[in-house]
């Protein structure tokens, strides 16, 4: 992304949780994001404890622990790093997290930007 204005991707602050709800679904459709995507709130208290400022990807593990932090992006996110640490979590191992996960169904294209 060159420009969050040439994109269209700029919004004013939001002033509470139905609307930071808006804008943060029209960022997610507009940047194509194609992974569940949460809002913190307006306390940012996620933010905070996970430095996710600029963009970052985290995959939390099943007791709550970081298992893969993301470079700062909004370039610095690889989907094959994140497959990758998927793949090394014990819980996913003997699963289907792999073959119904969002990653599972991106293009080659995708995949590689």
């Amino acid at each position: 992304m060159e420009s969050n204005i040439k994109d269209k991707v700029v919004f004013a602050s939001p002033k509470d949780y139905e609307e930071r709800s808006l804008v943060a679904g029209a960022c997610v459709r507009k940047l194509g994001i194609k992974f569940p995507a949460v809002i913190d709130g307006f306390e940012n208290a996620t933010e905070k404890a996970y430095t996710g400022w600029p963009d970052r990807i985290y995959l939390i593990d099943t007791k709550g622990r970081v298992a893969y932090k993301s470079r700062p992006g909004p370039f610095g996110f690889t989907p094959q790093e994140l497959r990758s640490a998927l793949e090394r979590l014990p819980e996913t191992k003997s699963s289907k997290l792999m073959h119904e996960s969002p990653l599972a169904s991106l293009s080659a294209t995708e995949r590689t930007r």
